[in-house]
């Protein structure tokens, strides 16, 4: 893996590394570099696993961790991850989506076999590769490195999908911009870190949470209706399910509110109501 210094713009002391899954020039690249407003250094790593991994083995501080697309919906596996590695969301940031098909110079998309990008890039743009059923598509680990791929190789007839940034970067061509299917195309992006970070309760308004049921008529309900008489604005619930135990669910939802007293009072409930509770987060929210 790459490791390098950049310039970005949030709070982060000097010298800290924060991972990101992919490559300079990435989505996650960008984020990193509007999140934070200090000099950091970049750990790349290749798949969200790896980037996990970066944060448990003390490789880096933070990281920089997509979740869910308006076009997409939620990443269920980093939940997962999340959760099961018991790390904590201490922010997040959304960022505008923009997909073009880049490649080599001199191109035409006529010319072009193979389209390689991150499946979720393929997912968005799918309504403009539906019109060109003789390209083959083929699920790449990111974006910026197919991008970085398809110049060091001098690979014709394959083209990426990826941003402006890397095609300018790795001096390709883009030879149809904007191809998203949805032109109003966002990417929610959490920051984890490996221990929680303090957050002062005035500046508390939305929380990352996830319980776990008794499987009987309106359990949910229940708890839905706490959020509810509570002042909680729910803003995604997502299930999963418990693969050790057969026809049971953990819910992951995330909440926004107003007042902490309001979500504490709920959390507070919710811990007693249902069999397992936990907070995957407690932080800032930046869309309001």
């Amino acid at each position: 893996m790459q490791i390098g210094i950049f310039f970005c713009l949030k709070v982060c002391k000097m010298n800290t590394i924060i991972g990101i899954q992919g490559i300079t020039g990435s989505f996650h690249h960008q984020v990193a570099q509007e999140y934070f407003n200090h000099e950091f250094i970049l750990d790349e790593c290749l798949s969200f696993e790896e980037l996990v991994d970066s944060l448990l083995s003390g490789k880096s501080d933070q990281a920089v961790m997509a979740i869910e697309n308006s076009i997409a919906g939620p990443i269920i596996p980093n939940y997962a991850l999340i959760d099961k590695n018991n790390l904590h969301i201490i922010g997040e940031h959304y960022l505008n989506i923009h997909q073009n098909l880049m490649a080599l110079k001199g191109q035409k998309i006529e010319d072009i076999q193979e389209v390689h990008s991150h499946p979720m890039a393929l997912l968005q743009c799918m309504d403009f590769l539906k019109k060109y059923p003789n390209i083959k598509l083929v699920e790449d680990k990111d974006t910026a490195e197919t991008a970085r791929r398809i110049q060091e190789n001098q690979l014709k007839g394959i083209a990426a999908i990826a941003s402006k940034t890397a095609s300018e970067m790795y001096d390709l061509e883009i030879i149809a911009p904007e191809i998203q299917t949805i032109k109003n195309n966002m990417t929610r992006f959490v920051i984890i870190k490996k221990e929680n970070s303090f957050v002062p309760e005035s500046e508390i308004n939305r929380a990352s949470i996830k319980f776990e049921l008794d499987h009987k008529r309106g359990s949910l309900a229940a708890v839905l209706n706490v959020m509810s008489d509570c002042k909680l604005n729910l803003t995604k619930i997502q299930s999963l399910p418990k693969i050790e135990t057969p026809w049971k669910y953990s819910f992951f939802v995330d909440v926004t509110f107003e007042k902490y007293e309001d979500y504490a009072k709920a959390k507070s409930l919710l811990n007693i109501m249902a069999e397992y509770f936990k907070v995957l987060g407690e932080y800032k929210n930046t869309k309001i």
